[in-house]
Parts: C-alpha cells; sequence; structure tokens
C-alpha cells in the first residue's frame, strides 16, 4: 500500500471511529425499576424479558435491557421528620431505623445518607458504607430547640424542600438503584417548594420515594392529613407508600421495603423518538401475564 493510499485508509478509520464514538454520545438508555406484585401483594421474582410491554408517550417500545437487580448496590437516602408533630413516635422511628439500616446495608456495596427536616434540612450524615457513622448520625437526629423554633417563624415541616434538596443534590450525581425513604406524616408547612416540584425533582434523578406515614393522631386537632401527599409521591416515582399502624409495625414495613427493594427489575431501551428538546415523556410499562400488578415510574425526563 502506498503511503497515499495508507494515509487515506487511516483517515477513513478515524473518521469512522468518530461517528462510532458520536453515536454512542447521542444514544440514551431510558432506564425503568419495576416491581411486580400479585393482587394479594405478593412479590413476582421469576419474570423474563419476554413477560413485559412498555409504551412511551403511547408508542410500543422496544427492551433491549433486562436483568432481575436482586444483588446490585442501593444507594438510600433515610430522611426523618423531626418536626414538633414527630414528638411521640420519633423514637420508635429512630429504632426502627437503627435495626433496618443493620439489616439492609452491605460494607463496600451499598450507600446510605441520613437527613433530617423540620423548620430546616440538614444532611446528618454524608453517603457512606459505613454502619458505624450512619449508627452516629442516628443518634444526632433530634427535634428543634425553642430557639430554633422561634426563629422558624411560620415556616414549619418542610418536606417538599428535604425531597428537592435530597434529589437534586445527592441522588442526581449517582447512578444505578437509588430510593429515599421517608419517615414522616406527610405534612408539608412552609416549604419554598411543592409537591410538584418534589415529584419532578425525584423523577429527573431517577429515584425511587418509598414513604412512611407515620403519625401521632392526637398531634392535629384538624386537617393533618399527609396519605394523600405521600401516596403521590411515591407513585409517581414508582416507590411505594406504607402505614404504621398496630397491625403493620415499622419494624415490618422497613422488612416489606428491603424485600421490594432486593426483588426489582431492571428494564432498559432506546427511545424511538430522539430527543430535540428537554422533556418529560411518559412511559407505561406492563405484564403479559393477567392478574399482576407493576410499581415503576409513569415518566421520565428526556434531557437533551
Amino acid at each position: 500500500m502506498s503511503l497515499v493510499s495508507f494515509a487515506a485508509a487511516r483517515g477513513l478509520l478515524r473518521a469512522q471511529e468518530a461517528a462510532d464514538a458520536t453515536f454512542k454520545t447521542d444514544v440514551k438508555v431510558v432506564n425503568l425499576l419495576a416491581s411486580v406484585r400479585t393482587k394479594k401483594g405478593e412479590i413476582v421474582r421469576d419474570l423474563g424479558k419476554d413477560d413485559f410491554t412498555v409504551s412511551e408517550n403511547g408508542r410500543p417500545q422496544t427492551i433491549k435491557y433486562f436483568a432481575r437487580q436482586s444483588d446490585l448496590p442501593l444507594t438510600i437516602g433515610l430522611m426523618v421528620d423531626t418536626s414538633m408533630s414527630q414528638r411521640r413516635v420519633l423514637d420508635a422511628e429512630l429504632s426502627a431505623s437503627f435495626r433496618f439500616l443493620d439489616d439492609v446495608l452491605r460494607d463496600a456495596k451499598d450507600q446510605v445518607f441520613v437527613m433530617q427536616f423540620d423548620l430546616a434540612v440538614v444532611l446528618r450524615q454524608s453517603l457512606t458504607s459505613s454502619f458505624g457513622k450512619l449508627n452516629d448520625a442516628l443518634t444526632q437526629v433530634n427535634m428543634p430547640t425553642r430557639d430554633e423554633m422561634e426563629l422558624g417563624g411560620s415556616r414549619g415541616t418542610v418536606l417538599y424542600d428535604a425531597v428537592v434538596k435530597a434529589s437534586r443534590e445527592i441522588m442526581g450525581k449517582q447512578s444505578g438503584r437509588k430510593a429515599l425513604i421517608l419517615l414522616t406524616d406527610g405534612v408539608d408547612v412552609g416549604s419554598d417548594a411543592g409537591l410538584t416540584d418534589a415529584v419532578d425533582a425525584a423523577q429527573r434523578a431517577d429515584t425511587l420515594i418509598y414513604s412512611v406515614l407515620f403519625s401521632d393522631s392526637g398531634f392535629y386537632t384538624f386537617g393533618g392529613d399527609g396519605s394523600r401527599v405521600l401516596a403521590r409521591m411515591s407513585k409517581d416515582t414508582g416507590g411505594g407508600m406504607y402505614e404504621v399502624s398496630k397491625k403493620h409495625p415499622l419494624d415490618q414495613i422497613f422488612a416489606v421495603i428491603q424485600d421490594e427493594l432486593r426483588s426489582q427489575y431492571s428494564l432498559g431501551y432506546i427511545s424511538d423518538q430522539p430527543v430535540r428538546i428537554s422533556e418529560f415523556r411518559k412511559i407505561q410499562l406492563a405484564t403479559t401475564q393477567k392478574g399482576l400488578v407493576v410499581q415503576a415510574r409513569d415518566r421520565y425526563w428526556a434531557q437533551r
């Protein structure tokens, strides 16, 4: 081969490599985490790729990637409501959280952060795989002081601000399976963000929200029903909502959440519509088998 021919061939090769690199950069895989249950609530763990269908904005899509996510790393945000309405249930929340982290955390594999919210949002422990650090952080989770309450003015529980902060500043920078676990009565008083802002932030960060409604029924003389808010956040992000009661104690709920997180399906597809503008797109994930209920987010943020 002549020098000219060799140079031309090398130029074509580099052009092809550049084209391949551009293609790989432009292709964006839409990832979905899903849990599947029977109508009785039992988790289904043995489905395959052909048992699922997915559509985007009403258009059928081809599932290219599929896995059962029983052992992949988890990133969890444990978020504790420390407002005055939780005063009589906080100790029970912290004790159950300690036992949950002891069960779920795998050293050097999973990561957890601890955040509390009341008049303000406080990160007690950044992401870590150390159970010791998380245990220490839980001992620092506390109610606001009288001085802090006076300085807070009309602000109460900034639940939405906490979800936005955790999603944007922590979860948005992580990859893989991510979930926020909210321990709260679901009442927000004084956030700058709204419910829609909180849901949008979690969806953009590809983060599930598991809401645990733990309320002191004697605290509120009127209103105080946060179940609707928590149900919305959990459903829209593909997580789940649970309410603490005598029949369903917190330890039992944590066990259900842990089981679900270890029994998810991971699916990926490449949209048949290129992203020309950044927007939310609707997703519908279903199974071909009758009588099963799929729990997954219903939209994603298509980033240009």
